[in-house]
């Protein structure tokens, strides 16, 4: 089982686009896939169909029950999305109260953790969708997860935005037996802006190993297919934006066996 968790504290970077590509190419191999919306927006939850404001079983449900009552929590949570071999786990907009709810209670950091123990096997890729601010949930994300993914707008505010989610990562990692590998991957990418080109250069010049050699290319049939709740590679696998995740998935999956060998904070 590989786990992936995909966060950066700066928004409009490609995260949600990024989770959604990533994971239906996975489904489309054929393997089980799990996707976790950890954001309180719930931005992936209404890519999938559901209204994070009226959702009945979620990731707060199952915040709430883990101690007493974790299978039913977990598994009334679990949804199947319409495409095969993929399945959310939702968020709900209460979320936001966790940190007011738990934050003075020990011990919470690990519930994502032991929901993914819960499942077992079931899911052999599962990919987080962390929320935007440092909190239980990114704890949480960040505890269950193998390796960091973290997407940035190739353009220069963005760069800054990547410098508060590395020592965020900083800061988890004190409560980690190991540190947490991370890939900044470029999104977003006009190879016709000087500012685009200028940006990804010094993100290799900063970064180096911790840059995956690739970019995601601006491509406006993201957003024309997120208005449809439909995976770009499902809609079009040979959309640049498609190719470009494609290649993203086929680098992760060389890599899924050497992460102790990965950049680390």
């Amino acid at each position: 089982m590989t786990i992936w968790a995909v966060a950066n504290q700066k928004g409009g970077v490609g995260k949600t686009t990024t989770v959604v590509s990533l994971a239906s190419l996975l489904a489309r191999q054929g393997k089980p896939t799990l996707i976790l919306d950890m954001d309180p927006h719930g931005s992936l939850t209404t890519y999938f169909g559901h209204d994070p404001d009226t959702i009945k079983s979620s990731i707060y449900t199952i915040f709430q029950k883990i101690d007493r009552s974790p299978n039913s929590a977990i598994f009334n949570a679990l949804k199947k999305t319409d495409y095969d071999n993929l399945y959310i786990l939702p968020a709900s907009t209460a979320m936001a109260t966790l940190d007011r709810q738990l934050g003075a209670q020990g011990g919470k950091g690990l519930i994502i953790k032991k929901t993914l123990q819960h499942l077992g096997d079931r899911f052999p890729n599962i990919i987080i969708d962390c929320p935007p601010m440092l909190g239980i949930l990114m704890v949480n994300a960040l505890a269950a997860c193998d390796q960091l993914l973290i997407p940035v707008q190739t353009e220069f505010l963005a760069l800054k935005g990547l410098e508060h989610m590395l020592h965020t990562l900083g800061m988890i990692n004190h409560s980690r037996q190991k540190g947490l590998p991370f890939l900044i991957i470029p999104t977003m990418f006009d190879e016709h802006t000087r500012s685009s080109v200028e940006s990804l250069r010094m993100l290799h010049d900063k970064y180096r190993d911790g840059v995956w050699d690739g970019v995601v290319p601006v491509d406006n049939q993201f957003r024309d297919v997120s208005k449809l709740g439909i995976p770009l590679p499902t809609m079009n696998e040979y959309a640049p934006g498609a190719l470009a995740y494609t290649a993203l998935l086929k680098h992760l999956k060389h890599t899924a066996n050497d992460l102790n060998t990965l950049p680390h904070v």
